[in-house]
């Protein structure tokens, strides 16, 4: 798995993210762009990833649990909402969902490289 490339596809998946949300609920309130500032974040994290992949990388999985815990809460309200249930800010309860998803998707990849790493790195010493 080429790290580098996944910790920047996220970024744009979260800022793209980010930017819809922000579009969807009218360009109302600046926090709707949150996911978007975490794929610049990424973006940091995939630069340095470039030049450090150790160092990148887990500045990557910090920016995703980051994400991740920021939102995961929302996945408790998520079954009220897909059931078509009445529920307070229904735009930003979903695009919350998703991002926490999507950083738990992330942080995931990122643990799995970091075994990968280690297993490479205890299988051919140097």
């Amino acid at each position: 798995m080429n790290m580098p490339r996944v910790i920047f596809i996220f970024a744009v998946i979260f800022v793209l993210l980010g930017i819809g949300a922000y579009l969807m609920t009218g360009a109302q309130s600046w926090t709707a762009l949150i996911p978007s500032i975490f794929g610049l974040l990424l973006v940091v994290a995939g630069a340095v990833s470039l030049k450090s992949l150790k160092h990148g990388g887990h500045i990557a999985a910090l920016v995703g649990l980051l994400g991740f815990l920021g939102t995961a809460k929302s996945l408790g309200k998520l079954p009220a909402l897909l059931a078509g249930e009445t529920v307070e800010r229904a735009a930003a309860l979903g695009v919350q969902a998703a991002f926490a998803l999507l950083s738990l998707i992330f942080v995931a990849l990122c643990v799995k490289s970091f075994i990968d790493a280690r297993r490479a790195r205890t299988a051919h010493p140097s």
